[in-house]
């Protein structure tokens, strides 16, 4: 299951006890300067902290494994012809590497593609494993650490963090493929394969709550218990990945999009293009970007339709990557007029665009 709760949150996981936790957590913040959702956990013996990239696509954990930024006493090497690499579905493996035996130089081990998901870029590297400790509560405070003693995951190099926010060290991936972070924490742990995403603003905390905790964010509310809407999550029988083998379907989340309206109206678009083809291509992806990004045709449809039902909003000059922008604090003075005649009108009146561009006038109107 995949719960995506968008909003300021007050974000806390049931505590546990015994030899498995009930849940880990992951503690989520946003960059401010990127917008990306940043994350931190503890790898390695001696423990080290690491942030890395939230991703919703991924194939699995990457990090720097570059000289210099990997030191651990516990990492090991993914063999060839060893199960899990065959699980991986990759045909890569390293058979001689010249140098120090390192993370990123082992012979006869398995090999990924890591992949930034921002930029598009995807490099080769080794598949290896080493402890990944994560809390076990996330508020008021977090909980004992419970440790995954042998984390598959990815080596990346320097090059490949940059497009990343400052401090990361690579990516976590959340995707339904099978050495994500949901999958691998839940046969590690033994709990229910699920997790909750909370992302939060820019002033708050969120969190990524993984296994069989109440989703508790804000006090006395537990959105667990029978409150919550569901959409069906759907397959792209292709895969979207940078690197991927013939076969493989996609591991990042899908949504069945029919149409959209803005301000209640049907926006006139190519219907087709929000389904995913036989080739893998459209549909409607759920993604951790920092907004939201339409196919041409659509973007144009959608913002045409927008500037349409805001004319009577001044507009400001456009901040790339976008075109259409607008003065904020007159959008929050046009929405208060429409509440004052949605008093005076009751609860069906007619609210015309023309009432709101005339202003304080606005107010008058019978």
């Amino acid at each position: 299951m995949l719960l995506l709760l968008l909003s300021t949150c007050s974000c806390r996981a049931a505590s546990s006890s015994g030899k498995n936790p009930t849940a880990v957590v992951l503690p989520v913040r946003k960059d401010s300067a990127t917008l990306q959702y940043l994350t931190s956990f503890r790898q390695r013996t001696p423990q080290t902290p690491v942030t890395a990239v939230l991703d919703l696509g991924g194939a699995t954990l990457w990090v720097d494994c570059d000289p210099g930024s990997y030191a651990s006493s516990s990492y090991a090497r993914v063999p060839c012809a060893s199960k899990p690499c065959r699980l991986a579905r990759t045909a890569a493996c390293a058979t001689s590497c010249v140098g120090a035996p390192s993370p990123g130089c082992l012979n006869d081990t398995c090999g990924g593609f890591p992949e930034n998901t921002v930029t598009r870029v995807a490099t080769g590297g080794n598949l290896i494993t080493d402890v990944l400790s994560l809390p076990t509560t996330f508020r008021p405070t977090p909980g004992p650490l419970a440790a995954a003693p042998a984390f598959l995951f990815a080596c990346g190099a320097k090059f490949l963090t940059e497009g990343l926010a400052s401090g990361a060290a690579g990516m976590a991936s959340l995707s339904r493929a099978r050495f994500a972070l949901p999958t691998q924490l839940a046969a590690t742990f033994r709990f229910t394969p699920r997790f909750a995403l909370c992302l939060p603003s820019t002033t708050s905390a969120g969190v990524v709550v993984f296994g069989d905790a109440p989703y508790a964010f804000q006090p006395g509310v537990d959105l667990s218990a029978g409150s919550l809407l569901y959409t069906p999550l759907l397959v792209n029988n292709v895969s979207t990945a940078g690197v991927s083998g013939k076969g493989d379907k996609s591991t990042e989340y899908f949504i069945g999009v029919t149409a959209i309206k803005v301000n209640g109206r049907v926006v006139p678009l190519n219907a087709t293009l929000l389904g995913i083809d036989k080739q893998g291509v459209g549909g409607t992806k759920l993604s951790t970007a920092p907004y939201t990004v339409l196919e041409s045709s659509i973007h144009k449809a959608v913002t045409d339709a927008f500037a349409a039902e805001t004319a009577m909003i001044p507009r400001v000059a456009a901040v790339a990557p976008f075109r259409l922008c607008y003065d904020g604090s007159k959008v929050r003075r046009r929405e208060y007029y429409k509440q004052v005649l949605a008093k005076q009108q009751g609860a069906t009146g007619d609210i015309r665009s023309r009432d709101i561009r005339s202003g304080m006038d606005a107010t008058k109107k019978p």
